[in-house]
């Protein structure tokens, strides 16, 4: 199985902060997906964002989403101790 545990490329992480700040001056997700068109900023895949507004939210959603996982894959946790009961049991045979 195949785990990118890096970082975005330059390239999207500089598209992902694009988007991101356009979304905290206060722009809604279909407002930002115009912006992006009229720039000629295409997708990963070269397309055109959709008019919706749901693959700008998308990629806002899964960056931080990976975030978290990388966050939790680094996390050092504290080992948790059970308690444990033996009981010996005779058996009635």
């Amino acid at each position: 199985m195949y785990k990118q545990i890096e970082k975005y490329s330059p390239e999207q992480e500089k598209l992902h902060n694009y988007i991101k700040s356009l979304h905290d001056s206060g722009m809604s997700y279909r407002r930002i997906t115009k912006v992006l068109n009229e720039k000629g900023i295409t997708t990963h895949r070269g397309k055109k964002w959709g008019v919706t507004g749901n693959s700008v939210y998308s990629v806002l959603k899964r960056h931080k989403q990976r975030d978290n996982r990388l966050e939790d894959i680094h996390r050092e946790y504290e080992p948790e101790w059970g308690r444990m009961k033996i009981i010996w049991e005779r058996n009635q045979d």
